[in-house]
């Protein structure tokens, strides 16, 4: 049986895209045919992994390129990069993210640069340099927002402040593109725990008990969202999907 390429011939490009989430975006997004660019930051060795891995399984499917997204001046390095490699863009998955607490009498200029930074405006950023790549393409962009930018999270006003500003962005952005580009979110709930072990045992038990289906969830079921996205759904822009197990409506 031959497994369904509804993407061959598209390239995606991935932020964030060697670890975690977007490491499980790029893989299903490439398994669904298209040709992948994984942005990285400091995990290069990770994306020249994941680009080996894919390549492994389709010969000059991916490629790398390592940026940090704070430089926007450079953002369009990432579109000219697709471009060149691939020919064209067709879909922009705004993934890479800042994620740490940020309590009030703790907060910093700092950390509101870097965490409105990752979050919030260089999506913008990279959006806007995109725009006309994806305007010729009738492309996607993909923002990885948080069911956080919809209720507050404890401890991470910062963050949670960002990712409200990426939901908006996303609705604002899909009536300044269109109808030559849709763009869309993402809005995980407990998928993944954090890397640097914040959400200890007691913890994540209390939050997947706060879900509908009382489990958590996995990279893929973000990235099977995303591949929805970007293949069986033409009629759909200016939309947040919560992809959170009944999380937000359980609140």
């Amino acid at each position: 049986m031959t497994t369904p390429t509804p993407l061959a011939g598209k390239t995606a490009l991935v932020t964030g895209g060697a670890r975690r989430v977007g490491a499980a975006i790029a893989r299903t997004l490439h398994a669904a045919g298209a040709n992948v660019v994984i942005h990285c930051h400091r995990s290069v060795s990770e994306a020249a992994a994941l680009a080996a891995e894919l390549h492994a399984r389709r010969e000059g499917s991916a490629s790398t390129i390592s940026l940090d997204l704070h430089a926007t001046a450079r953002l369009g390095e990432l579109i000219e990069h697709a471009e060149q490699r691939f020919g064209a863009l067709d879909v922009l998955v705004n993934n890479a993210s800042t994620f740490y607490p940020t309590p009030v009498g703790e907060i910093t200029e700092a950390h509101w640069d870097d965490l409105l930074g990752s979050n919030l405006k260089a999506p913008l950023f990279l959006a806007q340099a995109a725009a006309p790549a994806l305007k010729r393409s009738q492309g996607l962009i993909l923002n990885i927002v948080d069911i956080h930018g919809m209720r507050p999270l404890s401890r991470y006003p910062v963050y949670v402040a960002a990712k409200a500003g990426l939901i908006m962005l996303t609705r604002s952005l899909a009536r300044e593109l269109a109808p030559q580009v849709r763009v869309n979110g993402i809005a995980p709930g407990p998928v993944m725990w954090p890397a640097d072990g914040v959400a200890d045992a007691a913890l994540q038990e209390k939050i997947i008990g706060r879900t509908l289906l009382k489990r958590a969830g996995s990279a893929e079921d973000v990235a099977r969202t995303a591949l929805f996205f970007a293949a069986d759904a033409p009629y759909i822009t200016g939309q947040i999907m919560p992809v959170d197990g009944g999380r937000s409506v359980s609140w």
